[in-house]
């Protein structure tokens, strides 16, 4: 018998303000590709229904309990770590990057699902080996083995974007848990190696351009330094108020790469201007809130480990997006959550959300 409290306890709040996010996003993109031949403009259409595949994930995902995930934790770890094998192997391969697994209809990205796969599996072992006190160098040998796999075949893709970003939810979570302070100094420390390893060994030539031509676009404007500085056009070019729907020049006369896409949120700020882009960002910092007071308010550590994983995620990806936009942050082929098209990237936050209204429903629970 299903529990009435569930449905009390749900929070349509949180779902509201998901739907308003996804809903600007639609219309962005509509914005966004009505320069586009006739073909491209399904799109919108597409994103609307990868808009209505996510909630019916967040239903699904609501439909059981979260403690579920913590059974099949590793299990899943198992099986998208063979995935990403599998990529590297025979996968579908677009714009010199092989991300993709085409099964005939559809294809996918498993990396992305393996930004939630980490925070189950970070909750899980944090939630069973309980660790006294902040955590020392020893204590992470684990945590960091469990990192390291996905992160080093995700790279060899390469993705960079994604790369960072699974590294990213892990340490939020280490953070959230508790390190000591001389730990944290050790590891920024042998970071410095590591980096500069990835930068000869694991980065392609045209992410070291990438990265090179954040911190000088003008270097190279017509080649690696076109993303940037076109975004930085658009966002500047809309002032105050924005020039209005469907009048924006760099998007509708096609300057703007990947506006519907990884630069979406140029074609906002070009159309809706500082008073919209505030408005976008004050949805976006509400949505952050809300997943920090239900970790807060969540009764057992693996749900409130949960939650602070899901809203890492979430969060990580709207800075570096907006920041990639505006030229603050290299171009690393980051989307802006429900707002960029994109149907892994939707289902992958939609699960996420879901997790986090999972966990919202079943707090009197426990």
């Amino acid at each position: 018998m299903i529990d009435r409290r569930l449905f009390t306890n749900f929070d349509w709040g949180l779902l509201l303000l998901v739907l308003v996010i996804a809903a600007v996003g639609v219309v962005n993109i509509s914005s966004a590709t009505a320069s586009y031949t006739l073909t491209e403009t399904s799109y919108t259409i597409r994103q609307v229904y990868w808009v209505l595949i996510g909630l019916s994930l967040v239903v699904l995902v609501c439909s059981i309990d979260y403690h579920v995930l913590e059974d099949i934790a590793y299990w899943m770890y198992g099986t998208v770590a063979l995935l990403l094998l599998v990529v590297l192997v025979a996968g579908k391969s677009s714009m010199g990057a092989t991300r993709w697994l085409h099964l005939g209809f559809i294809s996918f990205q498993p990396s992305e699902l393996m930004k939630i796969v980490i925070i189950m599996v970070y909750a899980r072992y944090f939630d069973n080996i309980p660790v006294s006190g902040a955590m020392s160098f020893k204590d992470l040998l684990n945590p960091f083995l469990l990192l390291a796999v996905p992160a080093i075949m995700i790279m060899k893709q390469p993705d960079l974007g994604t790369a960072i970003l699974v590294v990213l939810i892990a340490f939020s979570m280490i953070l959230y848990v508790g390190v000591r302070l001389r730990t944290v100094v050790a590891l920024l420390l042998s970071a410095v190696p590591v980096v500069l390893l990835g930068w000869k060994f694991y980065l392609r030539d045209y992410q070291k351009l990438r990265v090179l031509n954040f911190l000088s676009p003008e270097r190279d404007p017509l080649g690696s330094g076109y993303h940037i500085i076109q975004s930085k056009i658009a966002v500047g070019s809309g002032g105050l108020t924005g020039k209005g729907f469907l009048q924006g020049t760099q998007a509708q006369l096609r300057f703007l790469p990947e506006q519907h896409t990884d630069f979406a949120f140029s074609v906002f700020s070009e159309e809706w201007g500082f008073a919209g882009c505030l408005v976008m960002l004050v949805l976006y910092l509400s949505l952050i809130l809300w997943g920090i007071n239900i970790a807060r308010r969540c009764n057992d550590n693996f749900g409130s480990l949960m939650a602070v994983g899901v809203t890492a995620m979430l969060a990580w990806h709207i800075i570096i997006n907006v920041g990639m936009v505006i030229g603050l942050f290299p171009v690393v082929g980051v989307p802006l959550p429900l707002f960029s098209y994109g149907g892994t990237s939707m289902v992958t936050s939609m699960i996420g959300l879901g997790i986090l209204l999972n966990i919202r429903m079943r707090r009197f629970m426990f």
